[in-house]
């Protein structure tokens, strides 16, 4: 009994510091099942082609807030932004959301947390979660254009550090520790 334990235990401990993981056809059928007019309004000025992160050049997205406003990534040039995909039923992700509002309390104006919520079948539940956790940084809904151009996004969370060029620095697949996004926030600041 001891042993099932343990097991049972350890295996949890994984699944939540990793990460939640769908294969990447999960994601990209989850997206496809959005309402069709949902998403051309939601990647209105994005187009696939120009979306590869080859040149490090972070992918330029408009997407749709918890508000309805849309919001577009090169609205924050001049900003370290990050970028954190995640959905209200991850548990990883939820353990990172209070490290994020940090974050974005810490640094105010001089770093953007954008947070694209993956959720499909629980979207509605996003608004009265985002008011519920007290997130004070700005929350969008995803589009299959915008998961494909940042790599398929196999699991959640998934985060992209990106300096104040629109460049994407670093990339972090799994619940990350507050002090390393730190750390890299304050390289890029003190970066000209």
């Amino acid at each position: 009994m001891k042993r099932y334990f343990v097991v049972v235990l350890i295996l949890a401990g994984s699944f939540s510091l990793l990460g939640c993981s769908k294969n990447t056809s999960e994601i990209k059928n989850d997206q496809s099942n959005m309402n069709v007019n949902q998403t051309q309004s939601l990647t209105e000025n994005t187009n696939t082609s120009d979306m590869s992160a080859s040149n490090n050049q972070a992918p330029n997205f408009t997407l749709e807030d918890t508000n309805g406003k849309k919001v577009s990534l090169s609205d924050y040039k001049g900003k370290v932004v990050i970028i954190d995909f995640w959905a209200t039923w991850c548990p990883p992700c939820r353990r990172g959301i209070p490290d994020l509002i940090d974050i974005q309390k810490q640094f105010k104006n001089k770093v953007v947390v954008l947070g694209i919520s993956v959720d499909t079948d629980t979207k509605g539940d996003v608004p009265s979660f985002v008011k519920n956790m007290g997130i004070n940084y700005t929350v969008l809904y995803a589009s299959p254009e915008v998961v494909q151009a940042y790599g398929n996004i196999d699991a959640i969370p998934t985060s992209f550090i990106i300096d104040k060029k629109g460049k994407i620095i670093n990339q972090h697949v799994g619940l990350t520790p507050k002090e390393t996004l730190i750390n890299e926030i304050k390289n890029l600041l003190t970066k000209s």
